[in-house]
């Protein structure tokens, strides 16, 4: 199997084709309330629909409850509680949490600050939120009541400069990464 990439000669894909934003995105949790408490009071994103729901899925009837935040942009964190313990275990989150399985949310600096003080005058989890300086942007993480770790991130300026040319080489970059070039290409470090 080759798995060559194209080369950055390739020509950019249209926007047209694609989808125009994120819906949602769904994770399980096992406890609603604390979800929303979460989501809702301390991160700040509305809780915008609850469907209770009971419906013949994989061959079984099953009853749960699908929350949704709402985004800025119309899009949303979702969030599945089933009735049955069963339905929970085997649908629930299995694999041990990582730094680098994450959702990175895009914020204003102010909007930063706010969670960031939300979650200081909570007490929220203070050994898993944590800010990273990447250069090109800034990030606070903290996990949510599901171990779901969340990023809040704020580009640097001048970020579009620095967009444009990952753009530009994304197909050459990972095509150099592939055939075992792994020098750094983030000169905002």
């Amino acid at each position: 199997m080759n798995t060559s990439v194209a080369t950055a000669t390739t020509a950019p894909h249209p926007t047209s084709g694609l989808p125009s934003r994120l819906h949602h995105n769904a994770f399980v949790t096992s406890d609603q309330a604390a979800t929303r408490a979460f989501y809702e009071d301390i991160v700040g994103l509305p809780l915008v629909a609850t469907w209770k729901e009971s419906d013949e899925l994989f061959g079984k009837m099953r009853t749960y409850c699908h929350t949704f935040y709402g985004l800025g942009d119309g899009s949303a964190l979702a969030f599945f509680q089933f009735v049955d313990d069963e339905d929970q275990r085997q649908f629930g989150p299995k694999m041990p949490f990582s730094p680098f399985q994450h959702i990175a949310l895009k914020v204003t600096a102010d909007v930063q600050e706010a969670i960031a003080e939300r979650l200081r005058t909570s007490g929220w989890n203070p050994e898993q939120t944590y800010v990273l300086e990447h250069g090109y942007c800034r990030s606070l993480y903290t996990a949510d009541p599901n171990g779901l770790l969340l990023e809040f991130t704020v580009d640097a300026d001048g970020v579009e400069q620095s967009d444009a040319e990952r753009r530009r080489t994304a197909h050459a970059d990972l095509e150099s990464w592939l055939t075992g070039e792994h020098a750094s290409n983030n000169t905002w470090r």
